[in-house]
């Protein structure tokens, strides 16, 4: 086994560690106490709620991750696509840029209605929600890393003739790709808690229909079970993105120790 190896295994063995503790306290502490169910249901409880229905938890993750994953590969293009724009055009950072802006201090809760008016109750308003929430990151994040570029760095460029294509795909980019992976890395996660916001609002499956659908039947430990599983594809998707960015960064200082 290598050192790298043996490191990562150390990591996720305390990670383990940890939780387990976690739990082992939650469960010593609600029994002691007699909590009741109702307000605080033990580890035990939630995992027996999800194994007395693995089909559907499963059946509604999908349905959740399918959402997630669409609104964010929507975020990443059209974002990345906006900084690169935003950056080449002057004009474009002081109307589209303050748009977006303006467009991220409005609550998505308070428009999420207006998507399921305009799409219907099926999958698009959750995607457009997710996809809407995730943006902001990509765009913030990804237009700081274009525009980090030392000034040196482009003064050379434009001294031996280089044109601005040459420029954004030789020098640009890859000095934004530290930054436009930290917003993609936020911007999974964002995109995940839209498609469950999107759920909230209009929706006959997914993990947010089972939350919203327990809470009518006061089932605290569906909903404990329907946060566990959106923690777990939380992780999952945000390692992904972070496996993606380790293997496309390995020279970056944060990358360092990984």
């Amino acid at each position: 086994m290598t050192a790298l190896a043996a490191r990562h295994l150390s990591q996720w063995g305390l990670t383990a560690v940890v939780i387990v503790a976690t739990l082992a306290l939650w469960q010593m502490g609600v029994v002691g106490l007699h909590v009741h169910a109702v307000v605080l249901p033990a580890p035990t409880e939630i995992v027996r709620a999800l194994a007395d229905a693995p089909v559907y938890y499963l059946v509604q993750t999908w349905y959740t991750l399918l959402t997630t994953l669409a609104g964010f590969a929507g975020a990443a293009v059209i974002g990345i696509l906006l900084s690169i724009l935003i950056v080449e055009v002057r004009v474009l950072e002081k109307t589209l840029y303050t748009l977006i802006v303006a467009l991220n201090s409005v609550p998505k809760v308070a428009i999420a209605p207006l998507f399921v008016i305009w799409l219907g109750t099926g999958s698009q308003p959750k995607i457009a929600i997710a996809f809407l929430i995730a943006l902001f990151a990509i765009v913030i994040d990804t237009v700081l890393g274009l525009k980090s570029v030392p000034a040196e760095m482009l003064d050379l460029a434009h001294t031996l003739h280089g044109g601005k294509l040459d420029v954004l795909w030789r020098i640009r980019l890859p000095c934004a790709l530290p930054s436009m992976f930290a917003g993609l890395k936020v911007g999974i996660s964002l995109a995940l808690v839209g498609a469950i916001v999107g759920e909230f609002v209009a929706s006959d499956r997914g993990l947010g229909y089972v939350i919203m659908t327990a809470e009518g039947t006061f089932d605290t430990s569906q909903i404990f079970a329907a946060n566990a599983m959106l923690a777990i594809v939380g992780v999952v998707l945000f390692q992904i993105v972070s496996a993606i960015e380790r293997k496309m960064l390995p020279w970056h200082t944060s990358q360092r120790g990984h």
